[in-house]
């Protein structure tokens, strides 16, 4: 596996994306946000992402250089139109909007439709701590994908829904993120292309059996992955249509359905809460940092594992990959190294 320093594989997704027909703009923010999902341990939604949002870009199923259109608007709300834009840049634009008018009325939140593919959502939560924000963040595929069979079911009906929460703690925020499915579809892909198998308990195929194959998630019918939770997978699903509903429905865009959306995307729902408004920015601050460290103090089962919280595995991964790069497989970094021939990009050396 080919190991590259974070540094210069940033500038390589940089200039594939910009090569490949992506604004200045777009191209420093999507390439950046990839390459950090592959530095916390993401690489569903990292640069192996790159030959999928160019073919997309250039099938016009995303839409380079495109505007924010904002569709309503209040003091504590925005619903936009991210005209099929790179998803990276239009909901970090909206990050931006919420974020002004959360320090100004305590709240925000946002709806987005027609959105490219967003990305990591812990991106966008750590973004928010970093400015004293809690956040909630959640997508659907806009009615366009249906990965996820309900409990019982031996057909897909919902995408992998992931959700994000993130909170201020000083230099350690608290920040969950996790598909609302047994993994996220972008493992899968990482596996079918790099010729792997994948885990046992990730994936069923179209006859509901369980498999390690990931081909079976994109046969003709279908395989699924298994909703979050394990015997109480109807947890994980529920959760999952909840998320359905709160992207999809409330921003006036696409919920799962038949036939498929003909667009591949997200519809989002952001909001951000500003702690100052409600009990206090200080008293905020105290007792996360005093639960943090009340839960980090538990008594251990097995004295040489940690307790961890959410955002711990993250920064552990950055720490480890900051410093001695980031690994890439054979055939993932073989797709990108074919693209930067197309494109007549130079390859970074591993």
């Amino acid at each position: 596996m080919p190991t590259i320093p974070a540094e210069q594989l940033q500038e390589f997704a940089t200039a594939l994306l910009a090569a490949g027909g992506a604004t200045e703009e777009e191209s420093r923010r999507v390439g950046p946000s990839l390459v950090d999902a592959n530095l916390r341990g993401y690489e569903s939604h990292g640069v192996m992402r790159i030959p999928y949002y160019l073919g997309a870009t250039k099938s016009g199923e995303c839409t380079s250089g495109a505007e924010l259109t904002i569709l309503k608007e209040s003091a504590t709300h925005v619903t936009a139109d991210a005209n099929w834009g790179f998803g990276q840049v239009q909901a970090g634009r909206m990050l931006e909007r919420l974020a002004e008018k959360a320090r100004s009325n305590g709240m925000a939140i946002g709806t987005i439709i027609h959105c490219g593919h967003s990305g990591r959502l812990g991106e966008y939560c750590e973004k928010a701590a970093a400015e004293g924000l809690v956040s909630m963040m959640m997508v659907n595929s806009h009615g366009a994908a249906a990965r996820v069979a309900p409990p019982g079911g031996r057909a897909p009906r919902l995408s992998t829904n992931p959700l994000a929460i993130g909170v201020p703690n000083g230099d350690e925020p608290l920040i969950l993120d996790f598909s609302t499915s047994a993994t996220a579809e972008g493992k899968v892909r990482v596996k079918k292309i790099a010729g792997e198998k994948a885990p046992e308990g990730w994936l069923l195929d179209s006859e509901g059996r369980p498999t390690t194959d990931p081909n079976d998630l994109y046969a003709d019918p279908p395989g699924s992955i298994l909703p979050m939770g394990g015997a109480q997978a109807y947890k994980g699903f529920g959760l999952s249509l909840m998320i359905e509903i709160l992207t999809g429905a409330l921003s006036g865009g696409v919920v799962a359905r038949q036939p498929f959306y003909p667009k591949k995307g997200n519809c989002v729902f952001l909001m951000l809460l500003d702690p100052e408004a409600f009990g206090g920015a200080s008293h905020f601050q105290t007792e996360v940092a005093n639960l943090a460290e009340y839960i980090r103090s538990c008594p251990r089962i097995d004295e040489g594992q940690k307790i961890i919280l959410p955002g711990d595995p993250e920064r552990s991964v950055l720490a480890d990959r900051a410093a001695n790069g980031i690994f890439l497989d054979d055939e993932n970094w073989a797709a990108l190294c074919r693209l930067a021939d197309e494109l007549s990009v130079a390859i970074p050396t591993p």
